[in-house]
This record gives structure tokens, sequence and C-alpha cells, in this order.
């Protein structure tokens, strides 16, 4: 089962999502987790953070999104050229066509608006983040 994380510009985001994925490898091990930065700094920052492994750029992505069985990042990977232009529009399409359940993190900084998010804080996003995607993993694996 292959959970896929994306992120940019500093990989804070990635980061700390990939720190709480690690404890969802403890409970559900067939797990990997893959840490894909639209930069360099990004991939570093996830792989430093545990990822299992990890590639920086646009065909990391493309390729990457079409075996995952979850895609996880901030709410700009589905819109091109946000993240100050380091998404794509091949990495946007290729996040929005594959087969994985998206879990997005909404991120003001994506200029997206998400109406009816509920305003958490970043701590508390990840943490329900990694609660939806456990719950996900599991469901995969019952078949």
């Amino acid at each position: 089962m292959k959970i896929v994380v994306i992120d940019g510009q500093g990989g804070a985001l990635g980061k700390s999502l990939i720190s709480v994925m690690k404890n969802i490898k403890n409970i559900v091990p067939e797990c990997e987790i893959m840490a894909v930065g639209t930069n360099n700094a990004a991939t570093v920052a996830m792989l430093g953070a545990g990822a299992d492994n990890g590639a920086t750029g646009e065909n990391p992505v493309v390729v990457s999104c079409r075996d995952a069985d979850i895609v996880i990042g901030p709410v700009g990977i589905l819109s091109a050229n946000s993240m100050f232009g380091e998404v794509t529009p091949a990495m946007a399409k290729a996040v929005g066509e594959c087969r994985a359940k998206k879990f997005l993190i909404p991120v003001s900084k994506c200029d997206i608006v998400i109406v009816g998010a509920a305003g958490l804080t970043y701590t508390e996003y990840v943490k329900l983040a990694a609660e939806l995607v456990l719950e996900e993993a599991r469901g995969i694996l019952a078949g």
C-alpha cells in the first residue's frame, strides 16, 4: 500500500505529515510512505522526517501518483501554478486524475479558500489528516 506525500516550499507541512504517518506504519506496516517534493528542500525535509523514499520534481509527482493508494498534501497540489509556481500543470493534472483517495490540507498560501473548512490550526489539520488516512489504509487493506 503506497501513501504519497506531496509538498513544496520548505516542506514543513510534508515533514509534519510524515512524522505522524510513521505512527500509521506502526499500526499498518504494509504502508510505504513516499515523499515527493516540488523542490529539493521539500524532499530533504520529508526524508528527514522518516519517509521510506523520496524524489523531487514534476516527473516523480506524475509517476508516483500512478500507483498511489493515498495522496496527501496541501490543497494547492490540485491547482496548476500554485505554491508560487512550484506546482506545474502536469503535476496538478496527475494528482487530480490519479485513482488514489486524496487528503488535502487547506493552506491559505495557495490562494484557495475552502468554504466550510473548520479553521483548525496547522497541527490540528495534520492530526485529523493522519486519523483519516489511517481509517482509509485499514479499509484498503481489509479489501
